[in-house]
């Protein structure tokens, strides 16, 4: 190795391997930033008295030039996403095949979970956020107001990880595994403006926002998305098999439900076939939204939650 290519600082350093991950995924430049940051400055702490450039060149034989470290979070991202990616859907190529294939995609589910969980999940970000601006804001004017800043900000920077956690695990997309790296021994106002200048700080604030309405949004499409075909699907059930509260069958009509509290559905006996396509049609349709949402969903995470490396 060349030492006299190795920069001399961390922050070189880690613009060095910013621009050797160009056009990687930003959320695994995040995580092989903190990596090197956290490696770097712990190293630099326990050889004290050194210089930058002198820990820097200590290190790069066991650690690695900015290039090679970048090679090999390359390739092990590869082998990561191998071992953690859900199993793939068989590939068909019918339009029937894809249509009745999102049962068997994993992700499918994995949307759909997050759905029903995004109205709860949405509540409790909305909350804190809303709760957070404001205490941190009125108390400003008190000493406790700077300390309250930072742990909210703070907060904000752990939840944006858990969400990306939950998003990656759900949803598919990768998120950073590591949280942005904070230098130990800074001091309030400090880490304030650190915050503060980061965009990203503003950004999960308005996806936690955000959250509330989409979060209603997605339960509400979740749930009764499907609550109304499994209700076709059940009916004709109900009345074939004779379970369900079936008041009787009239001149080829069936009334379903219940008449004393007068909830009742008039149905035809020919028409209850059809009431089951539908409702099979309807629950894959279901799905495919499910799914669709989901992908686009965890964009919106990607584009909102993840810095964008600057190179």
């Amino acid at each position: 190795m060349n030492t006299n290519t190795l920069p001399t600082t961390i922050p070189e350093y880690l613009e060095q391997l910013r621009t050797a991950l160009r056009g990687a995924d930003p959320a695994m430049i995040q995580d092989a930033v903190y990596d090197a940051e956290e490696y770097l400055r712990s190293e630099l702490a326990e050889q004290a008295g050194k210089s930058e450039a002198d820990v820097i060149a200590s290190v790069a034989g066991s650690y690695g030039a900015p290039e090679e470290v970048a090679e090999i979070y390359r390739d092990t991202e590869v082998t990561v996403n191998r071992a953690l990616r859900a199993p793939a859907a068989p590939k068909r190529s019918s339009f029937l095949g894809k249509f009745f294939g999102v049962l068997v995609d994993p992700r499918t589910y994995g949307a759909l979970f997050y759905m029903l969980l995004s109205m709860a999940t949405g509540i409790v970000y909305f909350t804190v956020v809303t709760t957070g601006v404001s205490l941190s804001l009125g108390l400003m004017i008190l000493i406790i107001g700077i300390p309250l800043l930072v742990l909210f900000l703070g907060l904000i920077r752990v939840l944006s990880l858990v969400e990306g956690r939950i998003v990656e695990v759900l949803l598919g997309e990768r998120m950073p595994r590591r949280p942005l790296y904070t230098q130990k021994g800074k001091g309030w106002l400090e880490r304030i403006k650190e915050m503060f200048t980061d965009g990203r700080t503003w950004t999960a604030m308005l996806y936690f926002l955000l959250m509330l309405p989409l979060g209603i949004a997605y339960f509400t499409i979740a749930l009764v998305g499907l609550i109304v075909p499994l209700t076709f699907i059940a009916a004709p059930i109900a009345v074939w098999t004779g379970i369900g509260n079936v008041q009787g069958d009239v001149d080829g009509w069936v009334f379903l439900g219940d008449a004393g509290n007068g909830i009742t559905t008039d149905v035809q006996m020919w028409q209850l076939p059809l009431l089951l396509v539908t409702g099979f049609l309807l629950f894959f349709a279901t799905l495919h939204l499910v799914r669709g949402i989901g992908k686009l969903h965890g964009l919106l995470a990607k584009h909102l939650l993840v810095r964008n490396p600057v190179v």
